[in-house]
């Protein structure tokens, strides 16, 4: 039998359909928009729009030199200050070094530690203090301000870098203009709330931390009742909330809520980032095992989230948690939960998964240290078994974490649901490890499963089928985007400036509309009798970017990922309001600039403009749209308002939509 690999990193592939072309014009000139070189944007403002994320000035890391160090130790809450310290409430963790002016402030994210009163001031964090540095940052306290800033600023670092890791390259936020790089403020003193939220409005992005008072009658795994809690020291906060600004780098109108789906995808894979990056932490990991005997479902150090925050708000218990209370029954789909209960079942799903796959691999110690029955006597596992048996969990959730994450470049740009996001993490995995020994895959698959959650327009669960197809018939590649025209900063994750992100952007824009490929990437002309006469805009190429992905043997494998989008505007009825919505497709080509997969949201798809306006007109919808002249809305601050149904729902009844 072939040893099971050891998985890394995954990779690409996807398409849907194509039509027949009689001759390839995706070079032909046309007026260019004023500003802009003839050359570099064919077609630009008259087939195509080019998107504002194309146009920023690109995010990138500090690039250390020969003489940098190659981490920053930093001491952080691995939970929250109410974790005892047995159970490894502290942890220093490596932080990719950079320079940091007092804040701190680095290349990508800046602290700012001020208070909402003006007439209070905190110290400042200054982490290249040589005290401070040889000390590894500031001692865990939440008394001292100066490690609140540091602990934000260490886990955002540290999720960031498992995206990049995954991904393989720099990864963009949701704002910024085209003069400079934006970085993300994280406020970590912000204003008194039990609340905690990612926000940007023009040029600027920011993650939001409240404080408050806990409940009188908190219970003992909180603060003292009455006293300060801050969300800025709970990991599982800053860790959610940093990978929502993540996320929505990554796919904008995923902040678009238009099924019930795509904000519960939101809140559940920022849990899911928060959970796995509990099993980076190896005292937390080995206390756990040893508790839970290697079972992962008993282990709440590893699978509750913001314990402190729950206890001391009156639950009682943590906010969130990856384990069901019946395993043997998990909650079913049900398109009308609450978002974050919603999101709890694809949580579920996941984890389930994972801890499938998990005994699988622990199998072979338990039998050896048990003589061959499998069955593990009273008292507690060996020491040399709990480290083994850490050591795989830790491994296994960092391949899993970084499944989930390069399933994001698999997604449609739009309208994502639970079904589209099965489909992208089987495609993505089979990309890089398409011989699934372990069968990861397999218990994805049957996670997904028991809980209902299926895609569309398939005939089956099985691999095979759950795989996004290439195109039906060839299409050319784009010469244009063929790697070696293509021009990096020194690597092809970074891209040398937003003048050459704007060259491919109007390559691939030109490519995809000319009339005779329009419908395989999932775009239509304004006219077309399928729009029933509503209003169309120009396709708008939102974002392309490179990926880099390397396999369990070693392969490296390159990607361009592209998203098009399109806006359909539906008219008015006698009854209703009019509307818009986002159709379009996410594009990966190869190397070659050769098309792999266009996974496709078609603005005429099937029944789209019925489920849009039906989840509008729901409960759950109204939350999120109001009406505004003659026209649904989006309403604004859209993650504060997922943490605060309580306001929207009052706000909605003075508003007398519900």
């Amino acid at each position: 039998m072939t040893a099971p690999v050891d998985r890394g990193p995954a990779t690409t592939t996807d398409s849907v359909s194509a039509q027949s072309q009689s001759r390839d014009t995706s070079k032909e000139e046309a007026t260019p928009t004023p500003g802009r070189p003839a050359a570099a944007s064919p077609g630009e403002g008259i087939r195509f729009l080019i998107g504002e994320a194309v146009r920023r000035q690109p995010v990138a890391p500090y690039q250390r030199t020969d003489d940098d160090p190659l981490y920053r130790p930093l001491r952080i809450y691995t939970m929250d200050p109410a974790v005892p310290k047995l159970d490894g409430a502290t942890a220093t963790v490596n932080v990719p070094f950079e320079p940091l002016d007092p804040g701190p402030v680095g290349s990508l994210f800046a602290v700012d530690g001020s208070n909402g009163h003006p007439d209070r001031t905190y110290r400042v964090a200054d982490l290249d203090d040589r005290v401070v540095l040889i000390g590894n940052g500031y001692k865990p306290s939440p008394s001292d301000p100066r490690f609140h800033q540091q602990m934000v600023y260490a886990v955002c670092s540290n999720v960031y870098s498992a995206f990049r890791k995954a991904l393989g390259r720099n990864l963009a936020w949701g704002f910024g203009s085209e003069r400079t790089p934006s970085k993300l403020i994280l406020r970590v003193h912000d204003s008194d709330m039990r609340n905690a939220y990612y926000t940007k409005a023009g040029d600027e992005g920011e993650i939001r931390f409240g404080y408050f008072e806990a409940d009188k009658d908190s219970s003992d795994r909180g603060a003292l009742p009455g006293g300060f809690v801050f969300t800025c020291l709970s990991h599982d906060i800053v860790a959610h909330e940093v990978t929502h600004a993540l996320l929505d780098g990554l796919r904008t109108h995923f902040g678009v809520p238009t099924g019930p789906d795509v904000i519960a995808f939101h809140e559940a894979f920022a849990d899911l980032a928060a959970i796995f990056q509990h099993f980076s932490y190896r005292e937390v990991v080995l206390t756990a095992i040893a508790r839970c005997k290697g079972e992962l479902e008993d282990a709440g150090l590893l699978t509750q989230l913001a314990q402190q925050f729950g206890h001391t708000t009156g639950q009682h218990g943590p906010l969130r948690s990856a384990i069901e209370a019946d395993t043997s029954k998990p909650r079913a789909y049900d398109q009308n939960l609450e978002c974050h209960e919603l999101g709890s079942v694809l949580v579920s799903a996941v984890f389930e998964a994972f801890t499938t796959v998990f005994k699988r691999k622990i199998e072979v110690y338990i039998r050896m240290v048990t003589g061959g029955s499998g069955v593990l006597p009273p008292g507690d596992l060996p020491h040399d078994l709990q480290v083994v048996l850490a050591d795989k969990a830790s491994k296994l959730a960092s391949q899993f974490l970084t499944i989930c994450i390069r399933a994001i470049d698999y997604c449609p740009p739009v309208g994502l649901d639970f079904g589209d996001y099965l489909r992208a993490l089987i495609t993505a995995d089979y990309d890089v490890v398409p011989d699934d020994i372990w069968d990861y895959r397999g218990a994805l698959i049957e996670a997904f499963r028991r809980r209902n959650i299926y895609p569309r327009s398939v005939a089956n669960l099985s691999e095979d089928a759950l795989l996004w197809r290439g195109p039906r018939q060839p299409l050319s590649p784009i010469e244009e985007l063929h790697f070696r025209r293509l021009q990096f900063s020194g690597d092809p994750g970074h891209a040398v400036d937003s003048a050459e992100l704007y060259r491919q952007a109007c390559a691939l824009g030109a490519y995809a509309t000319h009339p005779l490929r329009m419908n395989e990437f999932g775009l239509v002309p304004s006219g077309d009798r399928r729009l029933e006469g509503d209003g169309v805009d120009l396709p708008c190429v939102e974002s392309i970017r490179s990926a880099r992905r390397a396999g369990p043997d070693g392969q490296i494998v390159f990607d361009l990922i592209g998203e098009i989008t399109q806006v359909r505007h539906v008219k008015a009825t006698a009854t209703e309001p009019a509307f818009s919505y986002h159709g379009g497709s996410t594009v990966i080509m190869g190397p070659r600039g050769d098309i792999r997969y266009v996974i496709l949201k078609n603005v005429t798809g099937y029944q789209r403009e019925d489920r849009r306006r039906a989840f509008i007109n729901s409960a759950m919808g109204q939350r999120y749209w109001m009406v505004k002249g003659h026209h649904l809305v989006q309403r604004p601050k859209l993650f504060e308002l997922i943490h605060k149904p309580n306001q929207a729902d009052s706000d909605l009844r003075e508003r007398g939509r519900i």
